[in-house]
């Protein structure tokens, strides 16, 4: 049989009742990823001495009341524990009380973890339902759905999650400390309960096309990256290391058993190539999204100062058309302004790009440990199938 022939012993689909396997659980999935993925980036955290973006940037920052009512943070001294995040989170309680955890911090926890659930959820079920083999729940997928289907799976998750956090989004946007600390909001639940009501649909959904766009072809980016490189990479290079028969002393001194029929060995690659491409494709994800995401967050910055402007103009108008008119005159305005910053700045490139190696490195460890916890707990609920054995013309080779 030649190089990159199909698997000989392949994921079963058929190994229960009428040959059909449904998916396992991946709502339970995407949650537990989240959950974990939020602790990933709050360890990671502590070493940046700054706090590390969510899954791909976090909607609502849960430490900014805590940092405000810090005095070691706004004198903006010289870097020392106290400033990390566990001190400044210790101060808070100290001042504030153990209520300031289900006030203040729990919210945007859990609008974080919930915004990560609906992500990894969506992409699940959305490639699930664009590649047959994925919707069967096995510990390994083979053949492993293509980059296009990866790449429009991560499109489809990315526009719901957006659509789900738009309110999220909203109260970030338009959420200032000096409210709670002047008492004009007791707690987060306080400020989320009134401010919602006051802006109205119209001002939830303010600026959300552009987070559609940065949020949907980020994730097609971050999906069709690490699923191209944690897959097809590797089964490429592990099918040219140990394929060919050019490494006949290689094979035969890790060869498993040999194979009846033919007598080719049958290989198990070394146990640390896959987690190295994992994490490889952790960090390749990070990347790639990032060359959406950071220029279009630079966007966003320049349009979101105009939105309680609007928000208030909006409460003055009477007729929905002039109040929609208004958002629609708010981007023009932006593209004007970021022209002119682009002239500053001495081009478009360096302008949406500034910055951009300094905050994509900050978020390359906790993401990466976060498609690692994802990758892990997305195999815990899969189903155990038979041994996946790629047959090339030197050697078969084992995956499972």
């Amino acid at each position: 049989m030649n190089a990159g022939s199909s698997v000989r012993a392949g994921a079963s689909c058929g190994d229960e009742g009428d040959g059909k396997t449904t998916p396992n659980k991946p709502t339970a999935t995407g949650v537990q990823a989240a959950g974990m993925r939020a602790v990933a980036a709050r360890m990671v955290a502590f070493y940046f001495r700054a706090p590390v973006k969510a899954f791909f940037r976090g909607r609502i920052d849960y430490m900014g009341y805590a940092r405000a009512i810090n005095p070691h943070v706004q004198e903006a001294a010289r870097w020392s524990w106290r400033a990390t995040t566990p001190a400044v989170l210790v101060h808070a309680i100290r001042t504030e009380g153990w209520s300031f955890i289900p006030n203040q911090v729990l919210p945007p926890l859990m609008a974080n973890t919930v915004i990560g659930a609906v992500l990894y959820t969506a992409y699940l079920h959305s490639l699930s339902e664009l590649h047959l083999p994925s919707s069967y729940q096995t510990k390994r997928t083979y053949p492993p759905p293509p980059p296009t289907t990866t790449f429009t799976a991560g499109l489809v998750a990315g526009a719901i999650q957006s659509t789900i956090a738009a309110p999220f989004d909203a109260l970030q946007v338009r959420f200032r400390t000096s409210d709670i600390l002047d008492g004009k909001y007791k707690t987060m639940w306080h400020f989320a309960s009134h401010k919602l009501p006051s802006i109205g649909l119209q001002g939830v959904f303010a600026g959300f096309s552009l987070s559609l766009v940065k949020d949907s072809l980020g994730a097609a980016l971050f999906f069709g990256t690490f699923e191209t490189v944690k897959s097809q990479a590797y089964y490429h290079f592990i099918s040219r290391y140990y394929g060919s028969r050019t490494r006949d002393a290689l094979l035969e001194s890790k060869a498993l058993y040999h194979d009846d029929l033919d007598g080719r060995p049958v290989i198990k690659p070394h146990y640390l190539i896959e987690p190295m491409f994992l994490l490889l494709a952790g960090l390749s994800a990070a990347v790639t999204s990032q060359l959406v995401q950071h220029p279009l967050t630079e966007l966003q910055d320049v349009h979101y100062r105009r939105l309680e402007a609007l928000d208030f103009q909006a409460h003055e108008e009477s007729r929905p058309s002039r109040i929609m008119g208004r958002y629609y005159h708010a981007y023009q305005k932006t593209f004007h302004q970021c022209k002119r910053l682009t002239k500053l700045h001495g081009g478009w490139r360096r302008y949406l790009y500034r910055n951009f190696w300094m905050n994509t490195i900050r978020q390359m460890p906790s993401t990466s440990a976060g498609l690692i916890v994802f990758e892990i707990v997305r195999r815990k609920y899969a189903f155990d199938t038979e041994q996946v054995i790629i047959s090339h013309e030197g050697a078969h080779i084992l995956l499972n």
